[in-house]
């Protein structure tokens, strides 16, 4: 289908229709090999509450938006390469039915779909469109994941102190390491994560003894593999006198870090049958 299609004058009338409804404020979506295989509205997991996006599959990225008036005006467009996404299928909840996530390096996240037939089919034109891809490309399939925000409703207390009820005024926090809904107290660092983003992120102060452990612990790896200054200059020994470099090493937390908040278990609108 993507051969047939990618060259025709009805594939590039409809990308051109999701860049129109896009605007000025989307990016240029045309490019050479790329066919628009369909498109639907699923809910989304948020931070605050369930909300509805469009959604269109590409054979090459994901995109999806805020809608604004359907079939006319989106906002607030996220493109993502398929080449970093995995898909994992969830149990569904009292709110939330027909689940799955989306899991990419960068952003993980839960949409659900209208029915149980309209998730299988997502689940199985994105699967494709990901094989395909990865083959092509020669790769295997990502494993480094960002973990998904539990949504600010899913605990009325900080996730790890236990002890800050959240209120008006007490506000709800996310660590971008684990996800974790926390009080400012026990979210007060900050550290770089360059898979995320180019500026130091939030994280709880768990994650960031962690983070500061495996990061002196790749350190030391680095200066093992590195050879003594002084043996490439013979005759000359390293002066005893020398002053060195030494890192100060930086309350155990309750709440098990592992815990598993999202657990596998268990109309497609389609141009083309």
């Amino acid at each position: 289908m993507v051969d047939h299609l990618a060259n025709t004058e009805i594939n590039s009338q409809r990308i051109a229709a999701v860049e129109n409804c896009f605007g000025a404020s989307g990016q240029p979506l045309a490019v050479p090999g790329r066919v628009l295989l369909g498109e639907g509205i699923l809910t989304k997991e948020c931070r605050k509450k369930p909300k509805p996006r469009i959604f269109f599959l590409f054979n090459d990225i994901l995109v999806y938006g805020s809608i604004v008036i359907n079939k006319r005006k989106y906002n607030s467009q996220h493109i993502i390469p398929l080449e970093d996404v995995t898909l994992e299928t969830l149990p569904d909840t009292l709110q939330m039915k027909n689940r799955w996530m989306i899991k990419t390096s960068k952003k993980s996240f839960v949409v659900s779909a209208a029915s149980l037939t309209e998730r299988k089919e997502w689940i199985s034109h994105l699967e494709e469109c990901i094989r395909h891809l990865l083959t092509k490309m020669g790769r295997q399939p990502s494993t480094e994941h960002a973990a998904p925000w539990i949504p600010d409703k899913a605990t009325d207390i900080c996730m790890r102190c236990t002890q800050t009820k959240f209120s008006t005024l007490t506000r709800r926090h996310h660590c971008r390491k684990c996800g974790f809904v926390v009080c400012a107290d026990c979210s007060r660092q900050r550290f770089l994560m360059p898979r995320l983003s180019p500026k130091p992120l939030r994280v709880c102060n768990l994650c960031y003894r962690q983070l500061l452990a495996e990061k002196k612990k790749e350190a030391e790896a680095d200066r093992r593999q590195l050879p003594p200054i002084h043996s490439a200059i013979p005759g000359y020994e390293p002066s005893s006198g020398d002053d060195s470099d030494k890192s100060d090493d930086d309350k155990a937390d309750q709440w098990p870090a592992d815990t598993a908040f999202y657990t596998s278990e268990v109309s497609w609108s389609s141009f083309h049958s």
